[in-house]
């Protein structure tokens, strides 16, 4: 049997190792049994809202996808599905690399030695590994991109350690700088973009960058650490996935799988429950506590709870600090989707990526005033949880003390357990969220979830199919869609429908064969990244299964999709290189160009992208244009 080391685990499959499945699950093959292609295309009773999954949108969706080209508003050839070692556009687009993992952001830096992954100084001066979501800045005619780096590949980034984990405290210093942000300035000279070396933008936030702690949380007891005895200042970021972005010019980065990173020296450490409903264990991914005892729990117990938070970062300002929202929850953010509802209160929406967790949302106590001094208006606030009804209908229910028993700081630091005392719906991973900019609807990837109907969540919570979750064991994914009554974002109750089920209708002729407007053309699995161009078009991103084996044969490597919320069509843009997850998007000011993270290639060892040949694969952004000049977003 070959034993995977733990670094070489995914965060879900470190979740897996800590809190394994049951072995004998009577409802998983009932629930297979009931969820037949023709009661789900149907709208059978079995899975709940399927009615309504099949309904206005499919129909629009099936017109639009026989109607002559000339009727579609995707402007574009669609790209085939294939297994290719390259990134893929349409015909009269191009794309090249803007930036890559180990590429110095200073003069002063050494380039990346791949032979060893570099020092941890060098590292400190360079971009970070595994981007993923990213924001656009101007000011003053310059062009400003924040970047996350969200955890590394260890065995290119340690890659003289037999085994890729960190021998060394320099080792570990390394691996910390190449987590967390990086901010830098970009330009397009003689037609390409690249990076601006040595600007004053420029700078790495990574797991040692001191920031301030805001909100309910601020001070409190379960904050408190020996080297900061009052809870106010945490060291660092990382497992930094999604991101948002505010109207009065700040970054917002998502701290998701912070808990694979603790480790305990004593064997004999008992674990607090509220660490196991987080996923916090003695078997964490790194060996940073090697380098840096904050990540021992026996040494200090209280560092997890400083992190799992939103962090708002001003990319403008070189000297500026970091804040971490609390009042923003804890957990394991995606992302964190801002609109300013029409009273003008805002309202962040956010996924907690773990199987059978929740949906939030947060309505600031204050209203954004444009052209105001907006820039504490997430320090304050209440936060929500989704509740769905299988009627097509659901309500946001506050998480106060009211309603949870707890106190503020007890929620903004514990709140998937004050999710669960409200009875919240459990979800299929929510992932990205995005508003559509042009109407006052919603979105979220809801990626997949094998335990679906198979086992609880870390809290006991159920997880039957039904509602936006329709499919036992669903290993596809959907993306959720909702709309605020009366077109208010702070409204308590809202109507939700699914624009879409991925699926494989080349293998299947059940419900795992998806919607009506997926086909053997444009298929896919793995919703995750998400967001809306100008034109209120739907950018779809996946990070899943890419053997092209079984049930997913013929869906190639990971991809990007455009929808039409409109009419429901769906075409293929790009597919991504060998072993990689395609995240993050943002445009240019003028939306000629639109940069895209392609993160881990080659992730089991079967990729030399970018750089072709025999050179290590190395995680890049890369900007994406029209060969004519043309705005694409």
């Amino acid at each position: 049997m070959n034993i995977k080391h733990k670094n070489e685990l995914s965060f879900d499959e470190l979740d897996e190792l800590v809190r394994p499945a049951p072995e004998v699950v009577e409802f998983e093959e009932v629930a297979h049994k009931m969820v037949s292609r023709r009661g789900f295309l149907g709208g059978g009773a079995a899975v709940g809202a399927s009615a309504f999954v099949m309904g206005s949108t499919s129909l629009a969706a099936g017109k639009a996808l026989a109607a002559d080209q000339t009727e579609s508003r995707l402007a574009f050839s669609m790209v085939k599905a294939n297994t290719l070692d390259t990134v893929t556009v349409p015909k009269g687009y191009k794309w090249e690399v803007l930036v890559s993992w180990g590429d110095p952001l200073f003069s002063n830096a050494p380039a990346l030695d791949t032979s060893t992954g570099g020092t941890g100084a060098s590292q400190e001066l360079a971009f970070g590994d595994h981007n993923d979501g990213m924001a656009f800045f101007s000011k003053d005619g310059k062009q400003v991109m924040a970047i996350n780096n969200e955890y590394t590949n260890a065995k290119t980034l340690h890659a003289n350690r037999e085994g890729g984990m960190p021998t060394t405290a320099d080792d570990v210093r390394k691996n910390k700088a190449a987590h967390g942000v990086s901010i830098v300035e970009v330009d397009n000279r003689g037609g390409h973009w690249g990076i601006v070396q040595d600007s004053p933008y420029n700078r790495r936030i990574t797991a040692d960058t001191e920031m301030d702690i805001t909100g309910p949380a601020r001070g409190h007891e379960w904050l408190k650490t020996s080297a900061d005895p009052k809870g106010l200042v945490a060291k660092g970021t990382w497992n930094n996935c999604g991101n948002g972005q505010t109207p009065w010019g700040t970054y917002l980065t998502c701290e998701e799988n912070f808990n694979g990173y603790f480790t305990a020296k004593d064997k004999d450490y008992k674990m607090p429950e509220a660490f196991k409903r987080y996923g916090v264990s003695t078997k964490g991914r790194y060996d940073w506590a090697l380098g840096d005892e904050r990540f021992d729990l026996t040494k200090e117990p209280n560092e997890p709870n400083r992190f799992g938070y939103v962090v708002e970062i001003d990319p403008l300002d070189p000297t500026s600090r970091p804040k971490k929202r609390t009042a923003l929850g804890r957990f394991k953010h995606e992302n964190a989707e801002l609109t300013i509802a029409s009273d003008g209160h805002v309202v962040v929406y956010l996924g907690d990526d773990e199987r059978g967790e929740f949906l939030y949302r947060f309505v600031s106590k204050h209203k954004y005033l444009a052209g105001g001094n907006n820039r504490d208006l997430l320090e304050e606030g209440t936060l929500y949880v989704a509740k769905f009804h299988d009627n097509n209908r659901g309500e946001w229910l506050a998480l106060t003390p009211k309603t949870t028993g707890m106190t503020d700081a007890e929620i903004s630091i514990h709140t998937r357990m004050a999710a669960s005392k409200v009875g919240a719906t459990t979800m299929d991973r929510p992932e990205w969220v995005a508003a559509n900019p042009n109407k006052v609807e919603v979105y979220c990837c809801l990626t997949n979830n094998k335990n679906r109907g198979v086992k609880p969540n870390a809290g006991g919570d159920a997880t039957p199919a039904g509602g936006p979750n329709p499919r036992v064991k669903n290993n596809f994914g959907q993306i959720l869609r909702w709309k605020p009554m009366n077109e208010d974002h702070t409204s308590s109750e809202f109507k939700w429908d699914l624009f879409v089920m991925a699926g494989n209708p080349a293998v299947y002729d059940d419900a795992n064969a998806g919607s009506q407007n997926v086909n053997q053309d444009n298929m896919f699995n793995s919703p995750d990244g998400l967001k809306f161009d100008s034109k209120g078009l739907l950018w779809i991103q996946t990070d899943g299964n890419y053997s092209n084996q079984k049930g997913f044969q013929g869906q190639g490597n990971n991809q990007m999709l455009v929808g039409d919320p409109e009419t429901g069509e769906i075409r293929r843009f790009l597919v991504g290189p060998k072993e990689c997850e395609i995240t993050g998007s943002a445009w240019n000011a003028e939306r000629t160009t639109m940069f895209i993270s392609v993160q881990h290639p080659g992730e089991k060892g079967n990729s030399h992208w970018p750089d072709g040949g025999q050179s290590v694969p190395r995680s890049s952004v890369i900007a994406i244009s029209r060969e004519d000049g043309a705005v694409i977003g």
